[in-house]
């Protein structure tokens, strides 16, 4: 009597519980894959190869296959979290051994600011240049820029608005140019707040004073201090003259340049001067209707810290200032395999490429046939626990039942020897 075949079931079976209880305990793992054992039965060769009559000698367990279904995405709280929705893999690394390939985007920000997972391992892509351009090519560990974004001066200011061409005349007539606390002098004003080289905030307001019809002259002050002339003899920064239409001014037909003097701001220090700052007024137009700025922008800003990131459905992420900047910090690149069940699993939700799986094929997310991020989201395990715990009670029967067939052939084996 052969126990061979009962012998090889319980092996398999006990296997097969092996896998479905490691599927159960993955149940909760981000980004893990539940496996699904695959057997093969067993023949003993023949000496010539053939025969119709062999009688098996059981089973084998002849892979461990994981199955790289999608999971069910689930949002979070925290901004960095990724989950890749649809095919791909993140590419992690520690420096010195292989790249390893997750689908686990629970990614923190180390001391250095590199993006790492929960064992420290780097996330891989793209890092911008100096001038925040992406740049494409060898992926590299990702690092957040950590320190302030240095300040930048103003250097053009552009206004688009309309002057009321039904408005009186105000420019003085004993002279004087224009009084800055007397209203009856200017018609409208409106202000901006600009920086010079150190990021220092200088309060600017533009003053406009209609001199005659379709002529309006454009004064401005910084912090309150006339910026051409003084105060007590202000110089006009330009004259907007107007056609008939009151469409874009005929003179200036380009921006104009003035020059922001050294004055003491709301806190009581003293800023930079500033010069060749260009004032774009080609936008205006004198139509018959209420004084209105439709735009009014400016080119620089303050120093700034890093206040969070964002990241992008194709993998950029973009960084947060302080000072309301934002900046591209890099790209996530994902790597995807020709045959997916070639990885070799390695732990923590990671896998190894192999000859199998074929070298790894990356690209940005949504670009060629890869899936797309998911902020602040996280991909749960594909396990089904309703589908393993079915599993579980077959395992469970098909092992009872094998152990039934080598106590039967025990009981056989035992009359034999009880034979007289």
């Amino acid at each position: 009597m052969s126990f061979q075949q009962g012998l090889s079931g319980i092996s398999a079976s006990s296997k097969n519980l092996e896998i479905i209880g490691n599927n159960i305990a993955n149940a909760n793992s981000y980004g893990s894959k539940m496996s699904r054992g695959e057997f093969g039965d067993v023949y003993a060769a023949a000496l010539n190869g053939t025969g119709t009559d062999s009688v098996g000698i059981g089973t084998s367990l002849e892979t461990v296959a994981q199955q790289f279904t999608q999971g069910t995405i689930s949002t979070t709280s925290n901004p960095m979290d990724l989950a890749i929705n649809g095919a791909g893999f993140f590419q992690i690394t520690d420096g010195n051994s292989p790249t390893q390939y997750t689908r686990n985007g629970q990614f923190k920000v180390n001391r250095d600011g590199y993006l790492v997972t929960n064992d420290q391992k780097k996330l891989m892509g793209y890092q911008v240049n100096a001038q925040g351009v992406i740049q494409p090519g060898i992926a590299v560990p990702l690092q957040l820029p950590t320190g302030e974004v240095n300040p930048n001066p103003t250097s053009t200011v552009n206004i688009g608005l309309n002057l009321d061409a039904s408005k009186a005349v105000t420019l003085p007539t004993d002279g004087t140019t224009i009084d800055f606390a007397n209203a009856a002098t200017y018609n409208n004003a409106t202000s901006l707040t600009v920086y010079d080289a150190k990021g220092q905030s200088i309060a600017m307001t533009y003053y406009f004073q209609k001199a005659a019809t379709d002529s309006w002259n454009v004064y401005a002050t910084a912090n309150g201090v006339s910026v051409a002339g003084d105060n007590t003899a202000p110089v006009a920064v330009t004259t907007l003259t107007f056609p008939e239409s009151g469409v874009a001014p005929t003179d200036p037909t380009a921006p104009v340049l003035f020059d922001v003097p050294a004055t003491t701001n709301a806190t009581g220090a003293t800023t930079l001067a500033m010069t060749g700052v260009k004032l774009d007024l080609t936008k205006a137009t004198e139509f018959g209707s209420a004084f209105g700025v439709s735009m009014i922008k400016q080119d620089g800003f303050s120093a700034g810290q890093l206040t969070g990131i964002t990241t992008a459905d194709n993998g950029i992420i973009t960084a947060s200032y302080s000072n309301g900047q934002t900046r591209p910090a890099g790209q996530v690149e994902l790597a995807n395999f020709t045959n997916l069940q070639g990885l070799q699993p390695i732990g923590n939700n990671a896998w190894a490429r192999t000859y199998s799986s074929g070298d790894p094929i990356t690209n940005v997310p949504g670009g060629a046939n890869l899936g797309t991020l998911q902020a602040g989201a996280l991909e749960e395990s594909n396990v089904d626990l309703t589908g393993e715990l079915v599993n579980m009670i077959t395992a469970q029967r098909v092992y009872q039942a094998n152990a039934q067939t080598i106590k039967t052939q025990d009981q056989v084996l035992q009359t034999l020897v009880n034979l007289r």
